[in-house]
């Protein structure tokens, strides 16, 4: 019983530690105290295993990166494994120092220096070993032989006399430079026309700071006197690049870094030029072209680059070859280098993208931002680039073509002399860097810099040779912008850059061109305005010139001059679109963005005039005056009880109105229809403009393939060019829709135009219609049978003998088949018109005009039966004094699309095979609407450069406009042919 219990306990106690146990590694926490090598004291060092203060041994200190154990001072080293170091005091009697190495005590012949190692006195080494390495009982101090011939000094450590710097020697034949000459930096000038101070601060003009810089300070007085005495050419060089960190800058100072550059070329200019380039001083680099004015119009424009460039054939050229000579900022040269892989293009990309920049006639646009902090990794010092273009001489030798360098921020006394366009304020250089990180550095080298300089824009400009047949180019030019960028959190902070390759051309020539188009076809649309407006007073029958006449002339020009824009626009994006892409050799480039701003307005204007001109003709077109006459009569009679007496009497059957309805739906439906499928329009331009690739050739560069690799650089889009491919695409497309419509569809499918001329006359309907007051149309449906409201076996055979030519033709005039004609009416058929409608016109009226006795079914009804009996009398020739007479129109009022006479007492019916009356429905006036969508079209993809979207707005605006018309059309049609608008659906 007792062992059951023990047993029983022990379990409990097992379980029990278990639980423990597991409870506690379950609440283990993974956290360290935060330490830094600075909290650890003087007799403490930071392990970098366990990221902990842990104490020195003894006789130990922290090291001065505070990471490692030190002897004391006066202590030397006993041991050493690389790790843990034992330390042993030296004795104070006989050996009180330290040997340099540390690991040995030793007597110094004079005092101990802060360290407790021994020091000699200035122009002595110390000797603590003998030369077969032996420690020497008591150091020895040797004093270096600074006379003839030794020259000899101690060197930078203080254990070995070497000879003196060559310029102590040559100025006082010692190794002592002696009181009348200048020591600096470790050299020895004698006296010079130099200034004896330099100014080593650097201005940050868009910062308005200035920064005392260490690099200034330290070398620019010493490489300036190398330069002018000793002719040192690195001292020269590294001088020049001093004055490019300036930024080439020139003032009345002498004495900074430009200063003393200009100085020195002044001085030397018996030394001659060097390369025969009188700009280029012997052993100075270049860096200006000279200050006279107009210089810089003849650097670049006076000669032509040696070699020609063609887009195609076996003679093809279109990789330009760019050179640099590569200095260090201590004047070094490194290495001649291409250009290409991104030396001069700060942001990063694959090689093939980098190197489109180099390939002829390819716009090239790159920018991206860039974290400071990487700026400050990959440039710890600026690399100065001279710019040339590689050419083959007449011989075949490589030979070299300067680039001119125009650098924005260079102030010439205070003024921006590069930021104008006037050429001959310019002052050009040639050298260039990317990233200075080195002036901005103020109290130690090694410090991070306050201020630092990108080069954030970096432009490339190529000028076509004026009237050139063979591709010959100008000299390019470099244009560099700088921005100067305060450091304060290189890790948040970025700097926003860009490098950009242009082409350019003279554009006068083809300016002057089109504003001659633009003169000569905006007079013809002028006096074409004129005569439509004259035409529209015959039609509206007012000699008088009122503002409503010049208004309508105003909105006539709107839409003649909308064309010539149109025309104007669309000729100049082929003309580009054409010679750009398939020229061989390079006689033509594209405009620049600055000078497509003309562009872009010129097709702004064709694009509001042209909706003018097209919100004109919807709102002409849900004005017009339309009635529907119904030949039909009474067949027969019918029993009718007379109100108020009850009696029966006999009266003529009514004549069915459905006749009238069909008619009236027919033609609403009509009011819409176009002779493209606007749907089928943009999907056809959207798939060869995005899925074959024709969007391709508006890209800026003389490749015309269709297709391009998605890994190759993809030039900028021109608006020209997409403009150009847009509208052609666009119009090609509906005039294949247009031709095909007319040619096949509508003679073997469906001609809506004629089917409604042919249901007129089945219908025993004819359409008189007016577009304005005393000009309209007309479509002769008067049944040929005499009656249409009849059955379907009369219907039938009605037809069979028309087929089978057993009755008259259906024109207006015996033995014809016109039915169509335009019409154009005297004033007193107007007024009568407009006498009969006028009580339907008091209905949409003031109140006041209104006769509360009538009912408004009883005016309609009597106005409709009214209004056909007088068309139908006047049809007939029953009004004499409102007879009129049917003629053919002349040629030249065929051609010019208006009449001549004017009806003065016979109106005037001009037969019209071509169906004219759809000029009032958008049928008619397909060339408007066509013209108008593909403006709309270009417009947004002006603003948006998206195909895609563009297609979609237009889509939306051919919707919104064809809603608009039904609905408006369906509201006049109703209220003009007293036809009930529910009757029409």
């Amino acid at each position: 019983m007792a062992t059951g219990k023990l047993i029983v306990f022990v379990c409990i106690a097992v379980l029990f530690l278990v639980l423990s146990k597991t409870r506690l590694s379950s609440c283990q926490q993974f956290a360290i105290p935060f330490q830094q090598p600075s909290h650890c004291g003087s007799e403490k060092y930071f392990d970098i295993s366990s990221l902990s203060c842990v104490q020195c041994g003894i006789n130990q200190v922290r090291s001065v990166s505070g990471t490692s154990c030190v002897c004391q001072v006066r202590h030397r080293v006993v041991s050493s494994n690389g790790g843990a170091i034992t330390c042993q005091k030296c004795p104070a009697d006989s050996k009180p120092g330290v040997t340099q190495d540390g690991f040995d005590c030793i007597r110094c012949p004079g005092g101990l220096n802060t360290e407790g190692k021994c020091q000699c006195p200035p122009g002595s080494i110390l000797v603590e070993r003998n030369r077969n390495g032996m420690l020497l009982d008591e150091a020895i101090c040797e004093t270096c032989n600074g006379t003839e011939p030794s020259f000899a000094v101690p060197n930078l450590f203080g254990d070995r006399c070497v000879r003196c710097q060559e310029t102590y020697i040559n100025t006082t034949n010692s190794c002592e430079c002696g009181q009348t000459n200048m020591p600096a930096g470790g050299l020895c000038f004698p006296q010079n026309n130099l200034p004896t101070t330099v100014v080593s601060v650097v201005n940050y003009a868009q910062l308005a700071i200035s920064v005392q810089s260490v690099w200034f300070a330290e070398n620019m007085q010493v490489v300036a006197a190398a330069c002018l005495i000793y002719s040192n050419l690195t001292a020269c060089q590294a001088l020049g690049n001093m004055c490019v960190m300036n930024l080439n800058s020139l003032s009345s100072v002498n004495n900074d870094a430009c200063g003393l550059f200009n100085t020195i070329h002044r001085s030397t200019a018996a030394l001659g030029s060097a390369q025969m380039i009188s700009f280029w001083r012997a052993n100075l680099p270049w860096l200006y072209y000279g200050d006279q004015a107009g210089l810089a119009s003849r650097v670049l424009f006076t000669e032509s680059f040696p070699t020609s460039f063609s887009f195609k054939g076996a003679a093809q050229n279109t990789n330009i070859q760019f050179t640099a000579a590569v200095y260090n900022t201590k004047g070094n040269f490194l290495k001649w280098q291409n250009v290409k892989g991104g030396t001069l293009q700060l942001c990063p990309d694959t090689v093939i993208r980098l190197n489109a920049a180099y390939r002829f006639g390819t716009t090239y646009r790159q920018s991206c931002q860039i974290p400071l902090s990487k700026i400050l990794t990959d440039f710890p010092e600026p690399i100065f680039y001279d710019i040339y273009m590689d050419f083959s001489s007449g011989n075949g030798q490589k030979s070299l073509w300067a680039v001119p360098v125009r650098n924005l921020n260079l102030q010439y006394n205070g003024q921006f002399v590069n930021q104008g366009d006037n050429l001959n304020n310019w002052y050009l250089t040639r050298r260039i860097f990317l990233v200075d990180t080195l002036s901005g550095r103020e109290n130690t080298l090694a410090s991070q810099p306050k201020v630092i300089r990108v080069a954030t824009k970096i432009t490339i400009s190529i000028q076509l040779e004026p009237n050139t047949q063979k591709g010959a180019i100008k000299t390019p030019l470099m244009t560099v912008s700088y921005t100067d960028i305060l450091v304060s959190d290189p890790d948040t902070q970025s700097v926003s850059v860009s490098f950009s390759v242009e082409y350019e051309m003279n554009q006068s020539e083809a300016q002057i061109q089109t504003d001659i188009a633009l003169g000569v076809l905006g007079g013809m649309a002028v006096l074409y305005s004129l005569l439509k407006t004259a035409s529209w007073k015959r039609q509206v029958g007012s000699p008088l010139i009122d503002l409503q006449t010049v208004l309508k002339f105003l909105l006539f020009y709107a839409g003649d001059l909308a064309n010539v824009f149109f025309v104007v626009t669309v000729g100049t994006g082929l003309y580009w679109l054409i010679f750009f892409k398939a020229q061989q050799f390079v006689t033509v480039l594209l405009p620049l963005h600055v000078q497509e701003k003309r562009f872009v307005t010129y097709v702004g204007c064709a694009f509001t005039l042209k909706a003018v001109q097209f919100l004109h003709k919807i709102i002409s077109q849900l004005s017009i005056d339309i009635f529907f006459i119904d030949w039909e009569r009474p067949r027969g009679k019918v029993l009718k009880t007379a109100e108020g007496n009850g009696d029966i009497k006999s009266a003529p059957a009514p004549v069915s109105i459905w006749r009238t309805y069909f008619v009236a739906n027919e033609w609403n439906e009509l009011q819409t229809v176009r002779k493209i499928n606007p749907v089928f329009q943009i999907f056809a331009v959207l798939f060869f403009l995005e899925v074959v690739g024709f969007s391709n050739l508006a890209l800026m560069d003389p490749s015309s393939n269709l297709s391009r690799d998605p890994q190759s650089y993809q030039a900028p889009w021109n608006l020209i060019l997409r403009y150009g491919v847009a509208t052609s695409m666009w119009l090609v497309i509906g005039f294949l829709q247009i031709i095909f419509f007319t040619v096949f569809y509508e003679r073997f499918v469906e001609d809506k135009i004629r089917q409604f001329v042919d249901l007129c006359s089945m219908s025993n309907i004819s359409v008189l219609l007016f577009s304005n007051r005393c000009f309209g149309y007309y479509i002769h449906g008067r049944s040929v049978h005499g009656h249409a409201d009849t059955n379907m076996e009369e219907m039938n055979l009605n037809l069979k003998r028309e087929a089978e030519n057993l009755c008259g033709q259906r024109g207006l005039l015996p033995n014809t088949d016109i039915q169509t004609f335009q019409v154009s009416i005297t004033n007193k058929m107007r007024l009568q018109y407009d006498r009969i409608r006028e009580p339907l016109s008091r209905r949409t009226g003031p109140s006041r005009l209104l006769d509360s006795s009538a009912n408004p079914f009883e005016q309609s009804t009597k106005a409709y039966h009214t209004m056909n009996k007088f068309l139908g009398s006047f049809i007939d020739h029953a009004h004499r004094e409102m007879d009129y007479i049917v003629k053919d129109k002349l040629l030249m009022e065929r051609v010019l699309g208006m009449e001549f006479m004017e009806p003065m007492e016979k109106s005037l019916f001009y037969n019209d095979d071509s169906h004219s009356f759809s000029d009032v429905l958008y049928y008619g006036n397909e060339a408007t609407l066509l013209i108008f969508d593909t403006l709309f079209f270009c417009i947004v993809d002006i603003g948006t450069q998206d195909f895609v979207l563009a297609a979609v707005l237009t889509y939306v605006q051919q919707k919104v406009f064809k809603l608009i018309r039904s609905a408006t059309g369906r509201k006049n049609l109703a209220s003009k042919t007293l036809v009930d608008e529910r009757f029409l659906i």
